[in-house]
């Protein structure tokens, strides 16, 4: 299983506009691809002093031929569509995990 991990900070203001789109459309999106299996969305209660929430999206693939067909075809349009609505508001950083 891979396992593609977004981490986000977003900032307070815009928190629960961030939120609704993600449950709403973003994560919808990548869903509709059919490539994902499953997807965990969830808030970091060790939170560190800083600007904003931190959330992290998991998005399981089967294997990582289906990662790469997401990554190929998908990933850089929805991701343009959440920097468009979102910019300046947030950081993030991705990982990409094995299961062991």
């Amino acid at each position: 299983m891979i396992i593609f991990n977004t981490t986000v900070n977003i900032s307070y203001e815009a928190e629960k506009e961030w939120l609704a789109y993600m449950k709403e459309t973003h994560i919808p999106e990548i869903l509709s691809t059919q490539l994902p299996l499953d997807v965990k969305l969830l808030r970091l209660l060790t939170e560190i002093e800083n600007e904003g929430v931190t959330y992290t999206s998991q998005f399981s693939f089967r294997t990582m031929e289906d990662f790469l067909a997401y990554q190929t075809n998908y990933q850089s349009e929805i991701q343009e569509k959440h920097h468009r609505r979102f910019n300046g508001q947030y950081v993030s950083f991705r990982t990409l995990l094995e299961e062991a």
